[in-house]
């Protein structure tokens, strides 16, 4: 095992040796991964490899932590007038839906309802032009409750997308959609993924950087 430095944060990297022709990342959890290395590989080049990769260990990390720790629960107001996101902008509750006599558990059931229409409504209506854009076309499309990802590509080419997302702004949106497009084609995260994915948005970084900051207040 070994441990490494990247803009403040300690990486630790597990290391596992074996019969291979080059090292490979995975990330196992918050700033720790495990390092595939061929037989002989030097600690100075691993410590290359994992620098390298900092930019993304860090984000996922990032990421990844948000996860574990979950989303950030909403306080609703007898009023209605709590501020909730839509599309990447503050809203009282009323604006967004009917709260007259509504007690809390029917509110928050009522906003739920209305972001899934939502996030399939705007998913429907964009993710068209990227399919042309590359060339791949997913077997299904659905809306789904997640905690953890904020959407997802199966083996056999089955799209789901977060609800929560009806709660981020239409760019951060096309990235979540761009991602798992690409994933038809490239199912791991590697060079070739990500390249597609600039390909198309090349600020993608922006939009992962979006949602490691504001995930947490994407939430009901």
């Amino acid at each position: 095992m070994i441990t490494i430095e990247i803009q403040g944060q300690t990486i630790t990297c597990h290391i596992e040796y074996g019969k291979r022709k080059k090292a490979s990342i995975t990330m196992d959890l918050p700033y720790m991964v495990t390092i595939k290395a061929p037989n002989g590989t030097s600690e100075e080049a691993l410590t290359a490899l994992v620098k390298q990769h900092g930019e993304v260990i860090l984000t996922k990390s990032a990421l990844m932590q948000q996860a574990l720790e979950g989303p950030q629960a909403k306080e609703y107001e007898q009023e209605g007038k709590g501020a909730f996101l839509h599309f990447g902008k503050e809203h009282a509750l009323h604006e967004l839906i009917p709260v007259e006599g509504l007690g809390e558990d029917e509110l928050r059931a009522t906003l739920k309802k209305f972001y899934f229409a939502e996030c399939k409504r705007v998913i429907g209506e964009r993710i068209g032009r990227y399919q042309r854009e590359l060339k791949v076309k997913p077997k299904s499309v659905d809306i789904v409750e997640s905690a953890t990802k904020w959407g997802s590509c199966s083996w056999d080419k089955k799209l789901t997308f977060n609800y929560r997302l009806a709660m981020a702004p239409y760019e951060v949106i096309d990235y979540v959609i761009i991602h798992e497009l690409c994933h038809i084609h490239h199912m791991n995260h590697d060079r070739s993924f990500w390249r597609r994915v600039g390909s198309i948005m090349p600020d993608y970084k922006s939009k992962e950087d979006y949602l490691m900051r504001h995930g947490r207040a994407m939430t009901l």
